[in-house]
């Protein structure tokens, strides 16, 4: 049955609290609203106030809970309302979270994940829709991780929740409502691992997350030019899956990265540096970056044209020909 991103979501949550009596939900409005995207919708009425707690408005409260309840046993399972409202628990999540495995020598894990709607396309304004993985995916102690369909999502939410590592768990809001085949008994890839969503021989384009469909569309317009266009779903974005990535540009010579966030530092320019570190003497082109603008989130009515969409990226695809 066909299924939308938010609701595969809201199916893996609840087989997670069936399943295991430690999974709690936590967050800003996830119990009674059900959550301002409705991924948690119904959750707190089949499971209780204690398994969804509806919290105040305070990011660090909720991610210092999450570590409290991590170190007591539970499984915690945060929810951010917007992207762009991390950042007040960002000391929590950076000298706390990702570190205390590590400062304990390994005697104490914290399983929590951290649910982000993150991303734009929806007409919100800049901090509604922002794109801060970098920050996430350069803290060590971390794991990051996008799904880009509704299969995607359940399986990696119920991934994350299972792992022994704190997840960053970066949910792309532009495509909650994008449906997919979900099958809820099918065996998932691994949680580290990228995924080649379409083979091809010619160039490989990597995105993740809102930008996997709109890269599977400018594969089908660059097949008209005879191009064959190899695409690859990052899913993980800390760690990086080099062996996926780096199989298929040793085959086609070539590299487009694409993502929303800005250029600077961002996940792009570590994916190209990765590989012509290991392939430079290989590539029939330099790496090619697609992706948002260095300056903060612009106005609803200019993000179409601040976000990489087919145009930009079909372009990037031409340069990298032109070589």
């Amino acid at each position: 049955m066909s299924t939308a991103i938010a609701r595969a979501l809201n199916d893996g949550l609840r087989s997670l609290l069936a399943e295991h009596e430690k999974v709690m939900l936590i967050g800003e409005d996830v119990g009674r609203l059900g959550g301002v995207f409705r991924v948690t919708d119904g959750l707190q009425q089949e499971f209780g106030e204690m398994r969804v707690v509806d919290s105040p408005l305070g990011e660090a409260g909720i991610v210092g809970s999450a570590i409290g309840l991590a170190m007591a046993g539970y499984r915690p399972v945060c929810e951010i309302q917007f992207d762009g409202f991390v950042f007040p628990a960002m000391n929590q999540i950076i000298t706390q979270l990702a570190k205390y495995r590590h400062r304990s020598e390994g005697m104490v894990s914290l399983p929590v994940v951290i649910r982000i709607p993150f991303g734009g396309g929806i007409g919100a304004i800049e901090h509604h829709s922002e794109s801060p993985e970098a920050y996430f995916a350069h803290t060590a102690g971390l794991r990051v991780v996008c799904p880009s369909s509704a299969q995607e999502a359940f399986d990696l939410i119920r991934l994350a929740v299972q792992s022994e590592d704190p997840v960053v768990f970066l949910e792309p809001k532009h495509n909650y409502w994008l449906k997919g085949d979900v099958d809820q008994h099918a065996t998932p890839l691994p949680l580290g691992a990228a995924k080649v969503v379409r083979p091809g021989h010619d160039l490989t384009l990597v995105t993740y997350g809102a930008l996997v469909p709109t890269a599977l569309t400018v594969a089908d317009e660059a097949a008209l030019d005879g191009r064959s266009v190899e695409v690859i779903d990052l899913r993980s974005l800390s760690p990086i899956d080099d062996a996926t990535i780096l199989a298929s540009v040793e085959r086609t010579g070539r590299l487009v990265v694409a993502h929303e966030a800005s250029s600077t530092a961002g996940l792009g320019a570590e994916i190209i540096a990765r590989v012509q570190d290991a392939l430079f003497y290989s590539m029939a082109a330099p790496g090619i970056r697609v992706t948002g603008y260095d300056t903060p989130y612009p106005a609803s009515r200019l993000e179409r044209d601040w976000l990489p969409g087919v145009d930009r990226m079909l372009d990037a695809i031409d340069r990298s020909f032109a070589y």
